[in-house]
């Protein structure tokens, strides 16, 4: 029983493993039942007893991906008292992991729309919590809604994306910039 338990599990891995790499290679939007399949070394039919839904199939290759980054702290950045400070060293631990999760953060982002809604739903959440963690810090002055919207920007992959990856920008002068940016709407 428990080679058949260990044989499940090892087929199990290899379906979440083909995913994660068609994820991170062809995009979400392009990954279909019989490429994992063939991925993976199985028949469509296993994918589906393994994965009788999408939402599984996705749920699980996200769980897994992540198990292999090291993801931003936001608990870290606010230890830190001084807003400046926290912007800065936020943005650096953002920008780190987006440099390193470039490509599948890259097709998740531009094939979200065919990602299920709690995935959608959580992409939104994290994205919004980071930039609370970084807003909090802030003297209660000022257009508080326009502070939030350029700290917002500054923490979005988009944005990291566009500076460093299609205008060659180093993760220390994308910091540099967007915390310039940040402070500016802060006055």
């Amino acid at each position: 029983m428990s080679k058949r338990a260990e044989h499940v599990d090892q087929t199990r891995q290899r379906i979440v493993d083909a995913t994660v790499h068609l994820h991170g290679t062809v995009g979400p939007a392009h990954t279909t039942i019989a490429g994992i399949a063939e991925q993976a070394g199985v028949t469509r039919l296993t994918v589906y007893r393994h994965f009788p839904d999408e939402e599984q199939l996705f749920v699980a290759c996200t769980a897994h991906w992540f198990t292999q980054q090291q993801p931003p702290d936001p608990q870290e950045w606010a230890k830190l008292d001084d807003s400046e400070e926290r912007l800065r060293t936020g943005l650096a631990d953002l920008y780190r992991f987006y440099r390193q999760g470039e490509p599948m953060l890259t097709n998740s982002h531009r094939d979200i729309a065919v990602m299920p809604d709690q995935l959608q739903r959580s992409m939104r959440d994290t994205a919004a919590h980071h930039r609370d963690v970084l807003l909090r810090p802030f003297p209660e002055i000022g257009d508080r809604r326009l502070l939030a919207a350029a700290i917002g920007h500054a923490a979005s992959f988009t944005t990291w994306r566009s500076l460093c990856v299609e205008q060659g920008l180093s993760g220390v002068e994308a910091v540099r910039l967007m915390t310039a940016l940040v402070l500016s709407s802060a006055q």
